[in-house]
């Protein structure tokens, strides 16, 4: 065989480790930086930056119009540029990250930051009605001694001592705080424009606690990555909940490979093979087929070029923590978890009224699809499995193996599969395409 034909088999564990490692980011973020800063010695360079280890540290440009609530500092603008960079540059923003609060404020001011290389992973912008940003103004107070802020209604000092000496800012009367709002929408857009990928505006006309959930739970977010990237996932939920279904979405929306175990398991049955022979016992009693057998042909699949080059989802396998490690320990790690939620009484509902046109083939519902006309209906076999009292034992199953499941594959996404079936699609999506957050345990 022609050696230059030979299609090109890449070990599905280099891509395992080169996730597990972040080895593109690292790569990504190093040319970066090799850009902006230019060094004299490249190599050494990147040997300090790798030292450093500082790509995952948080760099956030929190923004918003006076009275927002983002502690803006006032910075002249003939020093901001040596200032901000001195400061950035210092060991504990490298080694910890920074938060430039209230700056830039201009598309200018922006595009300067750029220039020098520094650059937000995030940028927050708190923003409310003016009416309310007037208001808060109006109320703001300072301590002239330690430069807090207080607020007559929302943050009053309960010390008298602390009450006597505040004093009213200059620059906050209702005239002056509307003309320094109607400069900041004015040029607003252009800093965004600047920041157009990155940039969450957040409500802050709501309590501090839920502004600062909200802007925490953004940072904690990842952007999109354009490394190199095989999907490996797995669709884990009660029998009912439309993992078949989305599956099937999810490959034929990005072209990976479906992998049912309950469909790998009939086709070597209905080929005869030898494989097949020593299956077929047990799929005619109805009984489970021994893990290691189940394994043995989940293997045989995960090991093809398709998979390995193309990525997989996989639905029905594992369903308890003992076949979850054993799919690990035969190198098959999954990149993404989901946990298809839906409610018993809407899992029995699914099932015990769902039914077959033996002579179609064709599947029905009586609530959501029912049989066209009553010869139809007359035929139709109802599979013994998907009776009540069946459908009862598997969630039993099914609850029994799920939390040691979950915490096995911990952080998971678990999904509300309760509702239409293309929303349920659409976030699982947004799940796939971005990185996992930095606390991912999220429900929809």
């Amino acid at each position: 065989m022609d050696a230059t034909k030979k299609p090109l088999r890449i070990s599905p564990e280099l891509g395992v480790y080169a996730e597990k490692h972040g080895i593109f980011q690292i790569l990504q973020r190093m040319l970066q930086c090799l850009l902006v800063d230019k060094p004299n010695d490249p190599i050494q360079y990147m040997i300090d930056h790798l030292k450093r280890e500082n790509d995952e540290v948080p760099r956030i440009f929190l923004l918003g119009p006076p009275a927002s609530g983002k502690l803006t500092v006032e910075i002249p603008n003939t020093l901001w540029a040596k200032l901000i960079l001195e400061r950035l540059s210092k060991m504990d923003c490298i080694k910890r990250g920074w938060i430039l609060v209230g700056f830039p404020k201009t598309r200018e001011q922006a595009l300067a930051l750029q220039e020098m290389g520094i650059a937000p992973e995030h940028v927050v912008i708190l923003d409310a009605p003016d009416t309310v940003l007037i208001e808060r103004n109006l109320e703001k107070r300072i301590d002239m001694t330690t430069g807090e802020i207080y607020h007559t209604t929302f943050n009053w000092p309960t010390s008298s001592k602390i009450r006597k000496r505040l004093v009213k800012p200059g620059g906050t009367s209702e005239e002056e705080t509307a003309k320094r709002l109607l400069e900041y929408r004015r040029v607003i857009h252009g800093v965004l424009n600047s920041y157009s990928k990155k940039y969450h505006i957040i409500n802050a006309d709501q309590p501090s606690v839920d502004v600062f959930s909200q802007t925490l739970s953004h940072v904690q977010s990842r952007h999109r990555s354009n490394a190199p990237y095989t999907p490996r996932i797995i669709l884990h939920g009660p029998p009912g909940s439309g993992r078949s279904l989305q599956a099937a979405l999810i490959a034929e929306k990005y072209g990976i490979v479906n992998v049912s175990c309950g469909q790998l398991l009939k086709e070597p049955v209905a080929a005869e093979t030898r494989f097949g022979e020593a299956i077929k016992p047990y799929a005619e009693s109805r009984q489970p087929v021994p893990d290691v057998m189940v394994l043995k042909c989940l293997s045989r699949r995960l090991s093809k070029l398709d998979c390995s080059t193309r990525g997989w989802v996989m639905h029905g396998f594992p369903q308890d923590v003992s076949q979850a490690e054993m799919l690990n320990d035969a190198g098959f790690i999954p990149n993404r978890v989901f946990f298809l939620d839906v409610p018993d009484d809407a899992v029995i509902e699914r099932l015990a009224m769902r039914m077959t046109d033996p002579i179609t083939g064709e599947r029905y519902h009586s609530i959501y699809k029912p049989a066209p006309t009553s010869e139809v209906y007359s035929r139709c076999k109802i599979n013994p499995k998907d009776s009540e009292e069946n459908v009862g034992k598997a969630l039993e199953v099914y609850h029994a193996n799920v939390s040691e499941l979950e915490q096995f594959y911990s952080p998971v996404i678990h999904v509300n599969a309760d509702q239409d079936p293309y929303t349920v699609f659409e976030y699982i999506e947004s799940c796939v395409v971005k990185p996992p957050s930095k606390n991912p345990n999220a429900f929809v």
